[in-house]
């Protein structure tokens, strides 16, 4: 049996070297996929690991893991770490409270309300709001389908879809869009892509004509899906435009903010998210702008009453005392879930709400720094623009998918490529808020430097 007190000694040992790695080698070593099982120990054995070699192991998982967290990832939408937030997650895990009943979480349930009250009140949304912590983005936004469902046709909860219903997204939404129709008993088929403008934003007049058009052949508009932050332009959508239109066809909207949602948070950036009061709901993630470890993601709704009419269900078993309002299960997806709330309870509170504006700030000044330096630099074409944090541009016409590759597969930095109408590139983010201005231009000249010294690779290709 292990001792608590010796693991944790060991856990402090593993981190001191990761942190190590991380700063004298900020990319890992890539292992093919094919070779991963010769070139780590990842078997599970018969007869328990002796003390060392079980650290050896460790050792040797953390050092060939990609590292997300050092100023040469711009992988994905999330990077860095926050260490007040980190600290948080870790007394999480100690703590190890399921966050379904008051009984068993105790003040935790007042930490995730007190997030959920604190983040409806920016947005304006009333007295009446509530929300949750969902498993990520993709069941934020399959929440808000469910709940758009039902609030359309109360009585396919008992009696199954009745409905020939319709969900609008712009063609730069999230893919878990075309997934949740399916999974809602709605169908693949019922989701209508609107056309976007040249910046990847959705045009309202598209989605209006869209309605009508459905409204004519006999179907049902049920919900409709906008974007703060599309996934590779970094694109928001004019959800005021857009409210205009679900208020006058009674339509659901949801504002899918897990990009870049976190915006609230700033006076400067906030009005991009103009209308957001008038939305049914919102989500955004603590982990990708806010740099939470992740995962940790928030749904809000206008109206509290959506939540239970599409998720609670009586369970004498569980809930047994302290009422609704604090026994979460009530209002969630999940029975068990893990308190996400507890690592941005403790960054939110210990930098305030100021502190978490020059969190999103920063990055919006990064990527300012990018993309001047990718204008400013003949050899390199801008294809996004101001007010993203994603930063897409080619570099002296090399295919970008195979600078990316070939980038990767040498360990040199970890950056991703993405396409937009016709032209596709590579996509910095910037959503690593622990970078500075040298790290963003420490990635250029490494890009630079690398091409110069290999340009055979790229002349193969």
């Amino acid at each position: 049996m292990s001792n608590i007190h010796s693991d944790i000694t060991l856990f402090n040992e593993l981190t001191e070297i990761l942190l190590n790695e991380e700063e004298n080698n900020p990319v890992a070593d890539r292992i093919d996929a094919h070779k991963l099982y010769d070139a780590v120990d990842l078997s599970l054995n018969e007869l328990p690991m002796v003390d060392d070699a079980f650290k050896t192991a460790l050792q040797n998982v953390l050092i060939s893991t990609p590292k997300t967290a050092t100023n040469l990832f711009f992988n994905q939408l999330f990077g860095g770490r926050q260490g007040k937030a980190v600290l948080g997650d870790l007394l999480a895990v100690m703590l190890n409270n399921s966050m379904y009943t008051y009984k068993v979480a105790g003040p935790q349930v007042g930490i995730e309300q007190e997030i959920i009250r604190k983040s409806c009140e920016l947005i304006g949304y009333g007295s009446q709001s509530n929300g949750t912590f969902p498993t990520g983005g993709s069941m934020s936004n399959y929440m808000a389908l469910i709940m758009g469902r039902d609030a359309k046709d109360p009585a396919c909860r008992s009696k199954g879809i009745s409905k020939p219903m319709i969900v609008y997204t712009s063609k730069e939404s999230h893919y878990s869009n075309a997934k949740n129709t399916s999974f809602a008993g709605i169908g693949k088929d019922n989701i209508r892509y609107i056309e976007t403008d040249a910046t990847g934003r959705m045009v309202p007049e598209k989605l209006e004509a869209t309605i009508i058009e459905d409204i004519d052949n006999g179907y049902v508009p049920t919900y409709v899906n906008a974007t703060a932050g599309t996934t590779v332009l970094g694109a928001f959508d004019p959800i005021d435009k857009l409210a205009t239109i679900t208020e006058k066809y009674n339509i659901w909207l949801h504002v899918d903010g897990a990009y870049c949602g976190s915006v609230i948070f700033s006076e400067a950036y906030s009005h991009l998210l103009k209308g957001i009061e008038r939305s049914n709901s919102f989500s955004y993630n603590a982990h990708k702008m806010l740099g939470t470890p992740l995962t940790c993601s928030i749904i809000l709704v206008k109206d509290k009453k959506h939540l239970y009419n599409s998720f609670s269900n009586d369970a004498d078993y569980l809930y047994q005392t302290d009422g609704d309002d604090f026994n979460l299960g009530k209002t969630s997806f999940q029975c068990g879930r893990r308190n996400d709330a507890l690592k941005f309870w403790t960054l939110w509170k210990s930098v305030g709400t100021t502190g978490l504006k020059q969190i999103v700030n920063q990055q919006f000044e990064l990527a300012t720094v990018a993309r001047d330096y990718v204008k400013n630099n003949p050899d390199y074409t801008l294809y996004s623009f101001d007010d993203s944090i994603s930063i897409c541009f080619n570099y002296k016409n090399i295919d970008p998918t195979t600078l990316c590759t070939v980038l990767y597969e040498h360990q040199i930095t970890v950056v991703g490529f993405g396409s937009f109408n016709a032209d596709t590139f590579v996509r910095l983010v910037t959503v690593n808020a622990t970078n500075t201005k040298e790290d963003i231009l420490n990635f250029f000249k490494v890009l630079e430097a690398f091409v110069a010294e290999n340009a055979d690779l790229f002349e193969s290709k």
